[in-house]
């Protein structure tokens, strides 16, 4: 027996999982008479685990069930969702159809693992979904030719707060998950969101795509190019997750945008932007106020800052421009893990109000 600790954050289930345990009870009900309760499905990765069902009925030619989301500590904005799966059989030889019910977005654009005009149910939720479907059926000697709608109570409003719009999935929510299992607060998710997108802009032949750390910075490139929205990969703190990615999968022209702080950072080589996993290293704000020829008093400031806007503030007291010689070291270190990738870089340092404090222009 595991015993959780004070500290150790609770692990929750994807909507994959959950749309896969409200599909099977739906298709037990309907096959021998009850629902199952809990209702136990088998994990990508191996192991199972049992489901509660919120409610269940027998409609009219099918059957319906629903699963409320435990996304356990992590900040998932699915958490407590409703996760309804309705099962109706279809003629032999049908096989197992897909619809998107309410709540739950249809892929419009090319690039994602699903193709345009399907469900947006990614591949792993589907296998898991047919793997129980074939389980319930082989058990009680039944064919395996099922359509199966999934839906997800408010998931139209939720889907807003997700990457989906911007990746051409309307209407809703996707139903995610490669192991069944959310594990807290990981970056796997956004990362995945950042790769889907690149696949989506380099299928749509969009050739100039933005990198940024927050909506300020995008605001700010949005008011210098006209691009389209799927050339917005929403990369946040997650440098080397976008970096590497365009390493393999090339755009020919790539901008980043961010503020002073977090481009320090990545001046430096980091690969995650976020305060709790990489540090300022003032030694560099240092080499940056030599480079501008700083007065004695100031080059002195880095030892005894707090921040990195403190001394970009005193320095822009005294006329000085440490973001343009920044932009060009982050443009370096974006360049020395892109390597000799086909892709020409610009970098723009945003300040908080959204004003361009310096640029590189891009590479020749």
């Amino acid at each position: 027996m595991t015993t959780k600790t004070p500290n150790e954050l609770r692990r929750g289930w994807t909507t994959g999982a959950c749309a896969t345990a409200a599909t099977k009870a739906a298709v037990s009900a309907l096959l021998s008479g009850s629902f199952p309760d809990p209702v136990n499905i088998t994990l990508p990765k191996g192991g199972t685990t049992d489901f509660a069902l919120a409610s269940h009925q027998i409609i009219e030619n099918g059957a319906r069930a629903a699963i409320i989301k435990d996304a356990g500590d992590d900040p998932d904005v699915t958490h407590g969702a409703l996760v309804t799966s309705t099962v109706r059989p279809l003629v032999t030889g049908r096989g197992i159809v897909f619809k998107a019910g309410p709540g739950v977005g249809t892929v419009t654009r090319p690039g994602l693992p699903i193709p345009p005009g399907e469900p947006a149910i990614n591949p792993v939720p589907r296998k898991m979904i047919q793997t129980a479907i074939e389980e319930v059926c082989a058990s009680l000697g039944a064919a395996t030719d099922w359509e199966v709608e999934i839906s997800i109570e408010g998931g139209e409003a939720l889907a807003e707060k997700t990457l989906n719009p911007r990746l051409g999935i309307v209407g809703g929510l996707s139903i995610l998950g490669t192991t069944g299992v959310v594990r807290p607060f990981s970056c796997a998710a956004w990362i995945a969101s950042i790769h889907r997108g690149i696949d989506v802009a380099r299928a749509s032949d969009i050739k100039h795509v933005v990198g940024a750390t927050g909506s300020t910075s995008e605001d700010a490139v949005r008011e210098r190019y006209q691009l389209p929205e799927a050339a917005y990969l929403d990369m946040g703190d997650f440098a080397g997750g976008l970096l590497k990615y365009l390493r393999a999968h090339p755009v020919p022209t790539l901008t980043m945008a961010g503020g002073f702080a977090k481009f320090t950072k990545l001046a430096q080589g980091a690969l995650d932007l976020h305060s709790a996993r990489s540090q300022v290293d003032f030694s560099l704000l240092e080499d940056l106020l030599a480079e501008v020829a700083a007065p004695p008093d100031l080059l002195e400031l880095p030892k005894q800052a707090n921040t990195a806007k403190e001394v970009l503030d005193a320095a822009l007291a005294q006329g000085l421009d440490l973001a343009t010689p920044l932009a060009f070291k982050s443009r370096s270190a974006i360049r020395a893990i892109l390597r000799d990738a086909p892709i020409s870089v610009e970098v723009m340092i945003i300040d908080r109000s959204g004003n361009l404090l310096g640029e590189t222009g891009f590479e020749p």
